[in-house]
């Protein structure tokens, strides 16, 4: 019934793997039952503990049998340490690991943890800096089941088949996103790929220079490319279905944007100044829900129709709420309720379908930062924080609070939900919790 529910409410199957960034039709949710406690020490629901060097941001993706991940591994540099914080605190925090590195992906086994293959994609100096709330593999892959697509930031992208040969690679350039009027001030690219049938779509908004392209995914060959002008983003793009065709939304600091898949062709946009857009476009029924913005807290969020066209104008919205936009974190909606995280742990919810607010709550003491976004899966939401805890919150208009549960170890990736697993990516391990 969720499954149905979610094809619906996107108009794209949901897959029963998590095959890129935010799952199954980016949707966020899971359809299994993963614990609401465990104990990382004792090995209390804990299916299997592996440890990956490098630092690396990225989410871990699932397709049937195996899990994959994206590191960054210094070699004989010093390893950036990251910090951790609202965002408001920890100012530009510019890392300075700038030797020379290994841009790895590695294939786990789904039931063990056992690594199956690892490929260097990239070896050599990093052509960009990045911030220490990010890594120099940020970007989550995303796989179809027959390929997996990682884009290793400046250092290109990269298709594999799941058993590890390499397909093909593009090098696209310095992707060069930093504070805007700064160019000085590197922080690196974040925005994920995400396969849209034969087609892998890449974002990349930057300083100067910004373009939306489509790859053939079995070959690499550039199938369109549309260049904009905007200011840097890290926002992954969203695929969702409109009548007969399919859009891709792409947020920025200038738009948000709609661009026909097939032809690269804009279809509509909104206008917007939000000069910074982490966040990702959700999906929920026939809307599209925006956020991010600098800055923290005191920019929209919109609910956009898809079926829009052209000039996107706000008085034409369904709805939209003031000053209550996410500054990092990517919201969740589930069963009608809009779930949104603070970088400080404000959690926010909201009726999805009108925008009228429905509790907040905060989650820990406003200490802690929380870059990651929530998942959902057995009528709980799962929120992690930055300095390695996740909260557990019952699912619905009720603020409840089940249990929080420390990882002593940071936490930046979105965790990633297969059957009664929850995959959590910290700064050193990828942590499989739940029976297999």
């Amino acid at each position: 019934m969720v499954a149905a529910v979610l094809t619906m409410a996107t108009g794209l199957p949901l897959s029963a793997n998590w095959p890129s960034f935010r799952g199954g039709a980016a949707s966020g949710t899971g359809t299994g039952l993963p614990p609401v406690t465990w104990d990382i020490a004792k090995g209390t629901n804990v299916a299997w503990n592996v440890a990956i060097p490098g630092l690396g941001h990225s989410s871990p993706i699932v397709w049937e049998d195996k899990v994959f991940i994206t590191t960054a591994v210094t070699l004989g540099g010093k390893e950036a340490a990251p910090v951790t914080g609202p965002m408001e605190a920890v100012g530009t925090a510019l890392a300075a690991d700038t030797g020379e590195h290994e841009w790895r992906l590695y294939a786990l086994d789904r039931t063990t943890g056992k690594i199956l293959w690892q490929q260097v994609a990239y070896k050599g100096k990093p052509r960009s800096q990045h911030h220490r709330k990010s890594s120099h593999a940020t970007a989550t892959p995303a796989t179809d089941g027959k390929y997996v697509v990682a884009l290793m930031g400046s250092e290109g992208l990269y298709c594999y088949d799941v058993d590890g040969k390499l397909v093909w690679k593009k090098d696209l350039g310095l992707l060069d996103l930093g504070q805007v009027g700064d160019a000085s001030i590197q922080w690196g690219p974040a925005s994920s790929p995400v396969i849209a049938g034969t087609r892998v779509i890449v974002q990349n908004d930057q300083q100067q220079g910004s373009w939306l392209a489509a790859y053939e995914l079995a070959t690499g060959k550039q199938a369109w490319r549309t260049s904009r002008e905007e200011m840097p983003s890290w926002s992954t793009p969203l695929v969702v279905r409109q009548g007969d065709r399919t859009l891709v939304v792409s947020a920025a600091p200038l738009g948000v944007h709609a661009h026909d898949v097939e032809t690269g062709k804009e279809v509509w946009r909104l206008d917007d100044e939000a000069q910074v857009r982490v966040p990702s476009p959700i999906p929920f029924g026939e809307m599209v829900i925006v956020t991010g913005g600098f800055p923290p807290g005191g920019r929209p969020i919109f609910a956009i129709p898809i079926a829009s066209t052209k000039r996107v104008t706000r008085d034409r919205l369904p709805w939209r709420i003031e000053k209550a936009s996410p500054y990092t974190s990517t919201p969740l909606v589930l069963d009608g309720v809009l779930y949104t995280v603070s970088d400080n742990g404000i959690l926010s919810t909201y009726e999805a379908s009108t925008g009228e607010r429905v509790y907040q709550a905060r989650l820990g003491e406003g200490r802690s930062g929380f870059s990651a976004s929530p998942v959902a899966a057995g009528g709980r939401v799962y929120i992690a924080s930055e300095d390695g805890d996740v909260y557990v919150v019952t699912a619905g208009k009720t603020f409840q609070l089940v249990s929080v549960n420390p990882f002593n170890e940071t936490i930046f990736a979105t965790p990633a939900l297969d059957g009664n697993l929850m995959i959590v990516r910290t700064r050193s391990h990828v942590i499989a919790l739940g029976v297999v």
